[in-house]
């Protein structure tokens, strides 16, 4: 297995575990999520030019495109939990309250 494939893999595994283990805050929650989403670009742009295929630059460019979307709907999020709890704690929301 390359390096380069190792690297991507260990990236997404350690921003899964972060994900897994460190939920006390929601920004911390979405700063995973955003770096599981940068590994798999990184890992989507660099396939094409390892396996010498014709360049596929559509799967990466919705990858980023999605990413962002998250990250936007990730900061509204905190936004609207941050002004109507106070704080971004996870503990303190309970989704289901309506």
């Amino acid at each position: 297995m390359p390096s380069l494939h190792l690297s991507f893999y260990f990236a997404f595994a350690l921003s899964s575990l972060g994900l897994a283990f460190h939920r006390a805050h929601l920004i911390s929650a979405l700063l995973c999520l955003e770096s599981m989403m940068l590994s798999m670009y990184l890992a989507l742009s660099s396939w094409p030019m390892e396996n010498q295929t014709p360049s596929s630059t559509l799967m990466p460019i919705l990858m980023l495109t999605f990413s962002a979307c998250e990250a936007g709907t990730g900061l509204a999020t905190l936004v609207a939990s941050t002004r109507t709890h106070g704080s971004d704690h996870l503990q303190n929301l309970n989704l289901l309250q309506c």
